[in-house]
Parts: C-alpha cells; sequence; structure tokens
C-alpha cells in the first residue's frame, strides 16, 4: 500500500511560486542587497512579487508557462538591456551574477523564468494620462522604435504579422462561438476586409521595427516630472510601427480614453518619427486588428484563471467594440 509521501505528485497547470523560496533559492542569484521583504503582487500575464531590499525596490516578474516559449522570453529581455543601453527609459532586466538575463525554475507545470527588474521611477498616471504625458509617451515609443533598427536579437520571437494577429486569434476565439454564427460571421469578414486594406503596407524598415505590444499608460510610470519609464514588453515582437499607434487607440478607446490624449500620444510620435499617409490611412484597420489580439490573449488568461467570466456578456461586449471600432466614428467613441 503506497503511503501518501510515495504517491506521484498531482499535475498541475499553474502554481503561486512560495516568495521564501524565491528569496532564498532565486534572488542569491543577482547582486543586490539583502532581501528584507518578497510579496506576491501581481497575476497578469507574469506572476509579479515586489522586492525590497535594505535600500532599494526591485519587480520579479515571472513568466507563466503557458503563455510564452523561453525564447519568447530571451528575446524580450535582450531587446530591453539591449534598449537601455541605448539610453531607452525602459526598466531594464538585471544580469545574474553568472551573466544571465532570466532565471530558470523547475515548477509542478513545467519551466518557468524568473527576471529581475528596479523598481521604475515614479507611478502610472493618476486618472490616466493627460496630454503632456500622452505627447511623452508618443515620443519615446518612437525611441523604441528608431533604436530597434540597430537591434541584432540572438533569439527568436513570433513577429505580429497578420497570420499571427488574426489568424491564430481567430484559432481562439472561434470555439467560443460556434452558438453565435452570426458572430463568427462578421469577424471572419472584418478579418479578410483588414488584410485587404493592409496588404500595401511595407514589411521593411522603417515602417517594420521591433514593436512594445502594448503600449499604454498601466505600463509606464511618470514621475512628478512627467519623466516616463517603459515597462511590460510582453508582448513585443517585430511587426509596423503603425500597428504600435493602433495597438495604444485599441486600449484608449476600450479604457475611454479622450481624443485629445490619442492626438497627443501621435503627436508625440510623429515629432520623432512622422508616419506616411498610407501608415495614417491604416489606424482604423489596425486598430480592428489589435482589438482581435488582445481579445485572444484575454481569452488564454480567462480560460486557465477566471473562466466563470466568458460567458455571454463577456462576448458581447468584445463585439459590441469591434463593431464600434469598423464604424465610420470611431474615432468619436
Amino acid at each position: 500500500m503506497k503511503t501518501l509521501m510515495s504517491v506521484d505528485v498531482f499535475p498541475v497547470v499553474y502554481s503561486t511560486l512560495d516568495c521564501e523560496a524565491l528569496t532564498t533559492r532565486v534572488l542569491p542569484h543577482y547582486r543586490i542587497e539583502e532581501v528584507t521583504y518578497c510579496q506576491f503582487w501581481h497575476r497578469g500575464l507574469s506572476d509579479i512579487y515586489l522586492v525590497e531590499t535594505t535600500r532599494n525596490r526591485y519587480i520579479l516578474r515571472v513568466s507563466h508557462s503557458h503563455w510564452r516559449s523561453q525564447a519568447d522570453i530571451e528575446f524580450e529581455l535582450e531587446l530591453l538591456d539591449f534598449l537601455y543601453q541605448k539610453g531607452i527609459s525602459v526598466a531594464n532586466p538585471l544580469r545574474s551574477q553568472d551573466g544571465r538575463l532570466a532565471i530558470e525554475i523547475d515548477a509542478l507545470e513545467g519551466k518557468r523564468y524568473a527576471a529581475l527588474f528596479p523598481y521604475a521611477p515614479g507611478k502610472v498616471a493618476l486618472g490616466d494620462l493627460n496630454p503632456e504625458q500622452g505627447f511623452k509617451l508618443g515620443q519615446v515609443v518612437a525611441q523604441v522604435h528608431q533604436a530597434s533598427l540597430e537591434f541584432r536579437p540572438r533569439s527568436h520571437r513570433q513577429p505580429l504579422t497578420l497570420d499571427y494577429l488574426l489568424d491564430d486569434s481567430l484559432v481562439s476565439i472561434a470555439p467560443f462561438l460556434q452558438h453565435r454564427p452570426q458572430d463568427l460571421t462578421y469577424i471572419e469578414t472584418v478579418i479578410d476586409k483588414i488584410r485587404y486594406q493592409l496588404r500595401h503596407l511595407s514589411q521593411k524598415p522603417p515602417f517594420w521595427v521591433v514593436c512594445w505590444g502594448d503600449p499604454h499608460s498601466g505600463n509606464a510610470h511618470f514621475t512628478a516630472e512627467n519623466a516616463v519609464t517603459l515597462f511590460d514588453f510582453d508582448q513585443c515582437g517585430y511587426g509596423w510601427r503603425s500597428f504600435e499607434i493602433g495597438k495604444f487607440l485599441q486600449v484608449a478607446l476600450s479604457a475611454g480614453i479622450g481624443r485629445r490624449i490619442r492626438d497627443a500620444f501621435i503627436g508625440g510620435y510623429q515629432s520623432l518619427q512622422p508616419l506616411t499617409e498610407e501608415e495614417l490611412n491604416s489606424l482604423q484597420y489596425l486598430t480592428q486588428a489589435a482589438h482581435i489580439w488582445a481579445w485572444s490573449i484575454g481569452l488564454s488568461h480567462e480560460r486557465l484563471h477566471n473562466y466563470s467570466r466568458l460567458d455571454d456578456s463577456y462576448f458581447n461586449h468584445r463585439m459590441e467594440q469591434l463593431k464600434m471600432l469598423t464604424s465610420p466614428e470611431w474615432q468619436l467613441f
């Protein structure tokens, strides 16, 4: 008869890593001061821990095994390290004592990867962006794009092509709409139109760059002097620079951020890197593509962590947003 201790460990798809174990087994890999505090802080596409030492604060980010591959994570960390070395205002990953940007963890569900960052100075914009902050954020995004033209990654990351943004996303969304055939047909029609409208966009520099992938106020800290630091590059990858603008508009419109701030962001971007007329005319379709992609990413998270949210109201809301983004008055919402 087997004892409890001899039974195989029960399979899991997600585990929450213990703060004490992270303090004693992961953080000693870094040249930081004595750790006085480690607290699980936030569960998003990665797990975030707040770390305090005798002198400084840090963010320890631990990937989810189902979300990104090791190569994806290494690409992102290489990019952030490169941008920081170029003087761009991003939260840079610290290297371990033996030079690694990520520490591999054998969790119950599989390999996970931890990365340590200095705590970005400032805080998320109170009440969301003001026009000055929107302009500043647009400028820093332009700087990221300009600098990325010199980036030579060692790791491969899935580029933000339409096949990935649209077709792969539809594969994730479609099973939930089998009982809503009209909605599924509508999305398929929108995807066909996006492809047609974007068929001439160039996939060569400077139009094709490394995108941050998730540009919005929640992923940036501003100081009292409006100095900004970007973080959370989970969704980065090679893509159209105009898609980055579309992704900002998608998040801003869904959050109810006004036209004045949205225009300030685009103005800040164009103050350093003007967009072509073709790129500007593509923004509505790129914003729709960003919505479909974000919908798919949200599903991957909710299926694992909060399946109860995936009811008709969840899909009604996202369908309504997509229909607004296809409206001629889309910028008024």
